[in-house]
């Protein structure tokens, strides 16, 4: 199992609003028009779970399974070129903020592994990214 995990950022809300607005897929509604057409297509959610189509990779299609509130969201692929598991951690810092922290893990090849790691790196920090960016009040 390959492991990569997003660097921690810091999220200046508190932990559960955070959590609230993560663990409810429908509330991608605020980002939608941060999200590069160019890099993601056929991008749709609902409450429990999100598709999109990522040139070059293909489509992928993930679910919530498990949501341990107000720490962490567990999500599993449906369809996906590579199936992993991804999941979004939560810490408290202050009443105010906490830190947030995404891991991928993968059953990779060593082949698909040089191919996709470094893609799979960096698309893991835009994702953080992202989720940092949210406005949670």
């Amino acid at each position: 199992m390959t492991k990569f995990e997003s660097s921690i950022r810091e999220i200046q809300a508190p932990q559960q609003k955070v959590y609230d607005l993560l663990s409810n897929l429908e509330n991608l509604e605020k980002v939608r028009d941060r999200v590069p057409e160019d890099k993601l297509k056929d991008f749709s959610f609902d409450h429990d779970s999100l598709s999109v189509n990522v040139p070059p990779v293909g489509s992928i299609s993930m679910r919530i399974v498990e949501r341990e509130e107000p720490k962490t969201i567990k999500f599993e692929t449906e369809q996906s070129p590579v199936p992993f598991n991804f999941w979004i951690q939560l810490l408290p810092v202050t009443n105010d903020s906490c830190k947030m922290k995404l891991t991928i893990k993968a059953e990779l090849n060593p082949f698909i592994k040089t191919m996709v790691q470094k893609p799979l790196q960096e698309g893991l920090e835009k994702i953080a990214d992202a989720l940092q960016m949210i406005d949670y009040s």
